[in-house]
């Protein structure tokens, strides 16, 4: 007998939507097309789409140490109420996850916590590189990751030497924080106290781009790959298209969404992330990368912090929002509005991920896949509440808003833990495994 039946959905099959059926036994992908057999448990999927299942390839989940903010429980409980069924997490916790031991610690914090499946981040300091040459096999562990220019946490690599180091070290992809420490500390006079809208100022395009262009430099010098995370101006965008060999990069929905000044006066300082959402000649730019598939994913760089702490006056005020449960239902309403494809999407979030880090049995439905699914409704309308945030933070940037087109049911290992909103059964999230 199967454990699941999937039917009467349209299921996004090699580049395009076909009508089938698909039969998932001990968590694999069984069959694919006419289902005749009995099943545990049948999925109708009628009116829907069936999408292989989505990866947020950079979150933060703050566990160790902030967890009355988040952990790695709740984080994944946001993840797969937004149609997330994989996350890449971040390492600038309390303690950083830059040493063998506390990442084991993190896979041992993770087992049996965590609704989604996992990978973890390598934090890369000035003083660990030896033990990068040596994560190629390591259990669970997506990349290595490092910070050029600080932000939450004290993990932070600035100087040149140091940063050639890593690379010349890495023995898995760099994921990049690009912003360049020397400029950040020299405008941190531009900063103006009380008001959020000289973030942007003080961590300048300029800021990001002399970064951008020394990472890409050090990675073709050894030849190894960077993928350049939260990618946010028009100066980036040109030149990072002109060095794809080595070099991938990511934007963030955020980024995609919403602009300075209009943000800044709304928001105020839950607006603030790093790198800063910038005007609007730069979120045209970043739309043209999308639609030209210059980048190559999209990952929500969920960051969550405390509205006590996000309301301090800035720049006391922490960078960072939640964006893993609303990935999802924003991108499709972006799909919804003819912004990119259905198909560009899975790519950024589903295809492009399993090739640059090379993750194993995931991001396409094929047969002896693992039966990982996002499954959406693109015509149903939401509108997405603070109260309705599994994030322990309890808000989303987009509180208010409506959207057109999101997940409605989450199917891990051929489980369903999440449908029509609820979550389900139990956390069972399994290490992603790499080739």
């Amino acid at each position: 007998m199967l454990d699941l039946i999937i039917k009467n959905g349209q299921c996004y099959i090699n580049g395009k939507l076909e009508d089938k059926d698909i039969a998932v036994k001990e968590g694999k992908i069984l069959k694919i097309g006419k289902v005749s057999e009995e099943a545990k448990e049948v999925y109708n999927a009628k009116g829907q789409i069936v999408l292989p299942g989505c990866i947020d390839t950079q979150t933060h989940f703050r566990e160790p140490g902030s967890t009355d903010t988040e952990d790695l429980h709740s984080g994944s409980r946001a993840a797969v109420a937004g149609g997330i069924t994989a996350v890449f997490e971040m390492p600038n916790t309390n303690p950083p996850t830059s040493n063998i031991k506390e990442f084991q610690r993190k896979l041992d914090l993770a087992k049996n916590r965590m609704y989604c499946n996992y990978a973890f981040y390598f934090g890369a300091t000035a003083d660990n590189v030896g033990q990068l040459a040596e994560l190629k096999d390591l259990k669970g562990c997506c990349g290595i990751k490092l910070f050029a220019g600080s932000s939450t946490g004290n993990l932070l690599v600035a100087d040149e030497k140091d940063i050639d180091k890593v690379f010349q070290n890495s023995s898995k992809v760099v994921a990049v924080h690009s912003e360049d420490e020397e400029i950040l500390n020299k405008n941190k006079k531009l900063i103006k106290i009380g008001n959020v809208h000289s973030h942007p100022v003080w961590r300048s395009e300029e800021c990001a781009m002399s970064s951008t262009r020394r990472i890409v430099r050090i990675a073709e010098r050894h030849n190894k790959k960077a993928h350049v995370l939260h990618i946010t101006t028009k100066q980036e965008i040109d030149f990072l298209s002109q060095h794809k060999e080595n070099i991938t990069f990511e934007i963030t929905p955020q980024h995609l969404t919403i602009y300075a000044p209009d943000c800044y006066d709304k928001l105020g300082t839950y607006s603030q992330m790093n790198p800063p959402i910038r005007d609007k000649s730069h979120y045209d730019r970043l739309w043209y990368a999308v639609k030209n598939n210059l980048n190559d994913t999209i990952g929500s760089d969920h960051a969550p912090h405390l509205k006590v702490n996000k309301e301090k006056e800035y720049p006391n005020s922490p960078s960072g929002m939640p964006g893993v449960q609303t990935l999802m239902p924003v991108m499709l309403n972006h799909v919804n509005n003819g912004k990119l494809s259905l198909a560009q999407l899975i790519n950024f979030v589903c295809e492009n991920p399993i090739k640059i880090f090379g993750i194993k049995n995931k991001g396409f439905i094929k047969e002896d896949y693992d039966a990982d699914f996002t499954i959406v409704d693109m015509n149903k309308k939401i509108v997405i509440k603070n109260e309705n945030i599994e994030s322990k933070c309890g808000w989303s940037p987009f509180n208010g808003d409506e959207f057109k087109g999101t997940p409605v049911a989450t199917i891990i290992d051929g489980k369903i833990k999440m449908k029509d909103g609820e979550i389900l059964g139990n956390a069972e999230g399994k290490p992603l495994l790499f080739n």
